[in-house]
């Protein structure tokens, strides 16, 4: 009996083996395919996870102002050529700024190169590194070319300005708003009570965006606060110095004695003239039913020396030459400039009110600049400006501004053309799109 049950179960068993050994085999191999696509899906993942870690450090930021301005006939406007009717009222239209910001930022070290492009050409702005402390990541030492840490309107972007363009005296103290050099950060832990300081500190080639063409350093220096007030308010306060100086190419030199200038003889070109600046700055941000309301402040006084025809700081890529329009005058200066914006309630729209005033040489006044022998000219004269605009944000994309200037202009008897207040009004209508 046992041999027939054997003699049964051994072929069944022998045919069941033959005919479900290849199904086996085949869910083997499939399970194994499965495994092999998930260690390969999981491989795939964590090199995508890489990668997008990676691209997260990347940031590419860019801003585009197209403008129309409209100018009485003295006016100088920021596009297009000049009045070629200067008899009449002008406009143009143009590409005011059109910016491109490369940036990759590891947590600790920090690259950054931003380019201009607008109807003047192409040129690069930004060209630094940064490298923070691997403890707090709140202390910094930065070396390039960067905004100088001097006030707040010179690191304020011109994609978030409320005017058109910087104050007057920031447009001539610090042309471009960059300057190459290094400078260090400092700022105390978070939990710390006075986290809400922030000292910046830099040694500066002095010459703007350009190559440095002497052996000089100018010091920078800030020291900032900024506080939130609860939930409604942000306040902040500013002290900055600035002490450098200026090449004069030639052996003289002239400076303020009671109201004239007098000529100083230096015996050899090649001489320095100082140059330093104080500033301070105060800003405060309320929020309340009407709407955000901004106010801002900020004043310069010191020495700031300049030619003949510009009391602008020095933005030349060579060092100039040796000729008497190259001759250095030092001025004492005075400028200040307040902002007041207003956001209508939870509106897209906001209203704009400035002024700002520059005074190149506080030691002279309307028609005591010009009198022969004194050797003043117009650029000694003092210059103010009225703003009041609108913006109107689309979204957080795009921006439409519009401004009217109001400028007058110090007068004088003995300066041609400035016997009056000249017609140098502008309007100006930019539409931006920042992404």
């Amino acid at each position: 009996m046992k041999s027939k049950i054997v003699r049964v179960i051994i072929p069944g068993l022998f045919l069941y083996i033959c005919f479900f050994s290849p199904i086996l085999l085949q869910a083997q191999q499939y399970y194994e395919e499965i495994n092999a696509r998930i260690d390969s899906l999981e491989e795939q993942t964590a090199t995508l996870d890489k990668v997008i870690k990676g691209l997260s450090k990347f940031k590419v930021s860019s801003y585009i102002q197209g403008q129309y301005q409209h100018g009485q006939q003295d006016a100088s406007l920021k596009v297009g050529d000049t009045n070629e009717n200067t008899d009449k009222s002008f406009n143009r239209i143009g590409i005011r700024r059109g910016r491109v910001k490369f940036e990759y930022n590891d947590g600790i070290g920090t690259g950054a190169v931003q380019i201009e492009v607008n109807d003047k050409g192409v040129s690069f702005r930004d060209l630094y590194i940064g490298i923070k402390d691997p403890w707090t990541k709140r202390n910094q030492l930065m070396a390039g070319v960067f905004n100088r840490p001097f006030g707040y309107e010179v690191s304020y972007s011109t994609s978030d300005l409320e005017s058109p363009e910087r104050a007057t005296i920031i447009q001539y103290l610090f042309p471009d708003e960059r300057d190459l050099g290094a400078m260090l950060t400092l700022r105390t832990p978070e939990a710390s009570p006075l986290h809400f300081l922030r000292l910046d500190a830099g040694l500066f080639a002095g010459n703007s965006i350009n190559r440095e063409t002497d052996n000089r350093k100018d010091f920078i220096g800030r020291l900032g606060a900024e506080k939130e007030i609860q939930y409604w308010g942000k306040w902040g306060l500013g002290v900055s110095y600035y002490n450098g100086s200026v090449y004069n190419p030639t052996s003289e030199t002239y400076e303020m004695q009671e109201k004239h200038y007098i000529k100083i003889d230096k015996g050899n070109p090649g001489s320095y003239m100082k140059r330093e600046y104080i500033g301070f700055d105060g800003q405060l941000s309320v929020s309340s039913e009407i709407g955000t309301t901004t106010i801002r402040a900020e004043g310069l006084f010191g020495i700031q020396p300049g030619i003949a025809g510009s009391s602008e700081s020095p933005d030349y890529s060579s060092r100039p030459e040796n000729i008497p329009v190259n001759a250095l005058y030092k001025r004492p200066f005075l400028g200040y400039f307040f902002y007041f914006v207003q956001d209508i309630g939870t509106s897209p729209f906001s209203i704009v009110l400035k002024y700002d005033t520059y005074d190149p040489n506080t030691d002279v006044k309307e028609n005591e600049i010009g009198i022969e022998g004194s050797y003043t000219t117009k650029t000694d004269l003092a210059q103010s400006t009225i703003g009041v605009g609108g913006i109107y944000n689309f979204n957080k994309h795009i921006r439409l501004q519009a401004y009217y200037e109001i400028n007058k202009n110090e007068k004088s008897e003995w300066i041609k053309g400035y016997e009056s207040d000249r017609k140098d009004n502008v309007l100006t209508v930019r539409l931006q799109y920042k992404f």
